[in-house]
C-alpha cells in the first residue's frame, strides 16, 4: 500500500556526490519546516526519464519556487554518479534541482512505491510520481499511470498541483 496524502513522509537517508566524495542526506532534515517538491522516476538516463520528463521540471523550476517550494528533488533508484552526471548532462543541477539516489530503494519501497520490469533489467525502481510534502508531511500525491508517460507528474503538472 502506497503512501497518502496527509501522511508523515518515514524517516530515509538518500545519497548525492558532492564535492569530497559521497554525502548522506536525511529525509527528516531536508523536510523540517519546508515545502519541498519530490518527483520520483524509474531511472536517470532512461528513455521518458531523460527526454520527456526532466526537460519539463527544469522548464517549470523557476516558476515552481516561486509559487512558495524551498527545493525540487529529482529522486530515482539509481547510484550517486549515474545520478550526478544526469544533472550534469541535462542541466538539472545548473538550473537548481536536487538530485537524490535512492540506491537501496529503501525510501521507494517504505512508501509503496517500487516495481520490477525484468525484461528491462529494472529491479526495485521507484514509480513516477510527484507530491508535494509540508513540514514532512504528504500534502499532495500524484502518480503516473502508465511508466512511460508524464504527464500527471511534469513540470506543468506540478505546477497544477500547486
Amino acid at each position: 500500500m502506497s503512501i497518502r496524502e496527509g501522511e508523515t513522509l518515514p524517516n530515509a537517508s538518500f545519497v548525492r556526490r558532492g564535492a569530497d566524495g559521497p554525502e548522506a542526506v536525511d529525509l527528516g532534515s531536508l523536510t523540517k519546516g519546508r515545502r519541498i517538491v519530490i518527483v520520483a522516476v524509474p531511472g536517470a538516463f532512461t528513455p521518458t526519464c531523460h527526454s520527456a520528463h526532466m526537460p519539463t521540471i527544469i522548464a517549470e523550476h523557476d516558476t515552481i519556487r516561486a509559487r512558495g517550494v524551498d527545493e525540487v528533488i529529482v529522486l530515482a533508484v539509481n547510484d550517486m554518479h549515474v545520478m550526478k552526471m544526469w544533472g550534469q548532462v541535462t542541466g538539472a543541477e545548473a538550473a537548481g534541482i536536487t538530485l537524490l539516489a535512492d540506491v537501496d530503494s529503501g525510501f521507494t519501497k517504505a512508501i509503496g512505491m517500487e516495481f520490477t520490469a525484468a525484461a528491462a533489467g529494472m529491479f526495485d525502481r521507484s514509480s513516477r510520481y510527484v507530491m508535494i510534502v509540508d513540514d514532512g508531511v504528504v500534502t499532495r500525491f500524484q502518480v503516473e499511470d502508465n511508466a512511460g508517460n508524464c504527464a500527471m507528474t511534469g513540470g506543468q503538472a506540478i505546477l497544477d498541483l500547486l
